[in-house]
């Protein structure tokens, strides 16, 4: 490394910057190997660090500062989003967790540590580590809108009781090592724990009623003031005797009683989950050392045991409370990942246990191999299992295009569908495609007996942006004129048309805010030129909106020169769901009401399982064809083409060379536990396309 180079890299703000740069380019490339951001944070803390290229020192006074401050922000935010009503019912089951997991992972310490000739103080030790565990998924499920299930707060919630009784049980193997443990000792540690707690909650909530609320209005101090008692807090728990995270989830818990919901409890959160919390995972990484991790493999049996002890104990306590409290297999795998990684407070416990000399090197590699597979393992897993627990029940969604109701003749499988008129919001902002997207709007709209919706065009600037390009009044003036013109086309199409202009800082955000106050059943979008550098690194706009609207979304990708009578539609589909209805209810749609049909074809492409035989491919042909049996399909030519899977993409590319349109769906799912739609596939697919697409996209709440 060159002496300019390591200059910067011993400069407090040359480690800022290099923290941040990994914080912001790292884990876009972890999500595209579909692994959570931990992973590639800690990946790249070791390759930054001491054992590596040498960039960064883990010792050091900033990245030690950092770090810290991201290890108790990690559980400051966990307290200071529980639904405090749900925690209040369930504390009992948190803290009947707790003892589960403490109980199992103190027997599982001290047994092994019998089992390999250990003493009692050391033994007590590895009770201490196994009993130990740090919520690290917890940002994954927040992102996934799950933090108010009841198993993750019965997990988080147990997290107080299990770190401070570790800690404790610390407290105690410490003085029988160093022989003074006393009577008054172990009473005075009890009474000033006891205290802290008691009173960190109580002074934060008085204080916060008393004077936060009532004296202090202005949203900056009043953010400055949170941060105050979360760090008092943290420095106080050390002084009491206890980890600091235990204080900063005491302090969330406090905070979350007394802040409400708004602008400042959101810069809270955002500035820890972008900044500190990623630092903190960076730390880690620079703390092992692969060469040490390597050495354990002399001890594998040891570190073995070690990993399946700290796995199996936490897996034993998630199952035997799952299933007194009844949760589903989802909830009881989610308690398990959330207890699974043993970060923090199992780290500190090793290094003071090292430290007093008893606990020797090869304890302290097991620990360093077991935190990187249970820190790693934990997040994978709940990333799995909260998106099992998210997954939408597709029989109980309801029809979004249409209202239906079963026959009551059993014989009769067709259902009556009455085609309701929609309120569709569209975002304009190209010239060049804004008459073809109206138009494809007007045809979505319309109901059963000419019915017709509302045509919302939508022309939406940005102050900031547009004052840093210098023209916000030509911008306004460029809007007006487009939604005047937007305007005269829907007239021309004879459909009610109500314009809007929003001033919005977020553009996504303010489409679907737009989208929510006019209540629309709709929000149409068109696929603007993908920038692939912009969208790595910020995302993409219209991510941004599948994220936050209400309603399905559906883009609108027009090829050049595309017509928008599009009488030759080819619609996939997966199954006989309401969703797929849904699909094929927006093909009839675009191609008109009924008499609007002649000469219209809709090709219903279904990929099916290898081992369809004669008679299931014949019932499936069946149930598709009835679906042309609805007065708004007369005259349509329905096509039923049945593939043998697997190859669904392939099937699509080459039946779509033959259409002008392809309806597509796009499940959206989150990945790595941030709020990204993930829709690779789709869009890989709708790219390969020659003819348009359609692509609809279900609300992700």
């Amino acid at each position: 490394m060159s002496a300019s180079l390591h200059h910067m890299m011993e400069h407090p703000l040359g480690i800022f910057a290099l923290l941040v740069a990994i914080a912001v380019l790292v884990p876009p490339l972890t999500r595209r190997l579909r692994l959570p951001d931990l992973v590639g944070l800690l990946a790249a803390g070791v390759l930054v660090g001491p054992h590596c290229l040498q960039w960064l020192d883990a010792q050091g006074e900033t990245i030690t500062l950092l770090s810290d401050i991201g290890a108790i922000y990690l559980l400051f935010t966990v307290g200071l989003e529980i639904d405090l009503e749900e925690f209040n019912r369930v504390k009992n089951r948190s803290m009947g967790f707790g003892l589960l997991v403490f109980a199992f992972g103190v027997a599982t310490g001290v047994g092994i540590g019998q089992l390999f000739g250990f003493s009692l103080v050391p033994s007590l030790l590895l009770g201490a580590l196994m009993a130990t565990h740090t919520p690290l998924g917890y940002p994954i499920v927040r992102s996934y809108g799950a933090q108010r299930d009841e198993s993750v707060i019965v997990s988080v919630g147990s997290t107080i009781l299990t770190d401070i009784a570790a800690l404790l049980l610390l407290a105690v193997a410490l003085g029988l090592g160093r022989g003074n443990l006393t009577a008054a000792g172990m009473t005075g540690l009890f009474a000033s724990i006891t205290l802290f707690s008691l009173g960190v909650v109580w002074a934060i909530r008085w204080l916060g009623r008393r004077l936060w609320m009532r004296s202090i209005t202005d949203e900056n101090r009043v953010f400055l003031t949170v941060l105050l008692a979360l760090f008092i807090a943290s420095l106080g728990a050390e002084l009491a005797g206890v980890e600091k995270i235990v204080g900063a989830f005491l302090a969330g818990l406090a905070v979350n009683s007394v802040l409400p919901e708004g602008r400042v409890k959101e810069q809270v959160i955002f500035v820890g989950g972008a900044l500190f919390i990623p630092i903190f995972f960076i730390h880690l990484g620079l703390l092992l050392n692969l060469s040490d991790l390597a050495a354990s493999v002399n001890t594998l049996d040891f570190t073995a045991l070690m990993l399946i002890g700290a796995l199996g104990c936490k897996a034993l306590a998630a199952v035997i409370a799952g299933r007194w409290f009844r949760y589903s297999n989802n909830q009881i795998l989610l308690m398990w990942s959330l207890a699974m990684p043993k970060v923090a407070a199992t780290l500190a416990t090793a290094f003071v246990g090292f430290q007093a000399g008893l606990l020797d090197a090869t304890v302290l590699n097991s620990v360093l191999a077991v935190m990187v597979v249970t820190a790693t393992l934990g997040p994978t897993l709940t990333t799995r299992s909260v998106v099992a627990l998210m997954e939408p029940d597709e029989s109980s969604s309801k029809p979004i295009f249409s209202g239906s109701a079963r026959n009551e003749n059993a014989n009769t499988r067709i259902r009556a569908v009455v085609r309701r008129p929609l309120n569709v919001v569209v975002p304009i902002s190209n010239p060049d495609t804004e008459r073809r997207l109206l138009t494809i709007a007007a045809r979505l709209l319309k109901g059963d007996d000419a019915k017709s919706g509302m045509l919302l065009p939508l022309a939406l600037v940005s102050p900031n942006l547009e004052d840093a390009r210098g023209g916000l009044n030509r911008a306004l003036a460029a809007a007006r004129e487009r939604l005047k013109e937007a305007s005269v086309i829907g007239n021309h199409l004879s459909v009610n048309t109500r314009c809007l202009l929003r001033l919005d800082e977020d553009i996504p955000g303010g489409m679907s805010r737009s989208a929510l106050e006019q209540g629309a059943d709709l929000l149409l979008l068109g696929a603007g030129r993908p920038d692939r550098l912009r969208n790595w690194l910020f995302g993409d706009l219209v991510d941004g909106v599948c994220r936050t609207a209400h309603c399905p979304v559906v883009v609108v990708n027009l090829k050049e020169e595309t017509e928008t009578k599009f009488r030759r539609i080819l619609v996939p589909i997966k199954d006989l769901s309401s969703n797929a209805r849904e699909q094929f209810e927006l093909a009839l749609r675009l191609q008109g009401s009924a008499g609007e049909t002649n000469g219209a074809r809709i090709t219903l492409l279904h990929i099916h399982d290898p081992r369809f035989n004669r008679h299931d491919r014949s019932w499936m042909r069946e149930e598709l064809l009835s679906w042309s049996a609805r007065d708004d399909a007369e005259g349509l030519d329905l096509r039923i083409e049945l593939c043998e899977g697997p190859g669904i993409d392939r099937f699509i590319h080459v039946q779509s060379r033959n259409h002008d349109l392809v309806i597509l769906r796009s499940q959206r799912r989150r990945v790595a536990g941030l709020p990204i739609p993930a829709s690779d596939r789709t869009s890989n697919l709708v790219n390969q396309l020659k003819c348009a697409s359609l692509v609809v996209s279900d609300p992700l709440h």
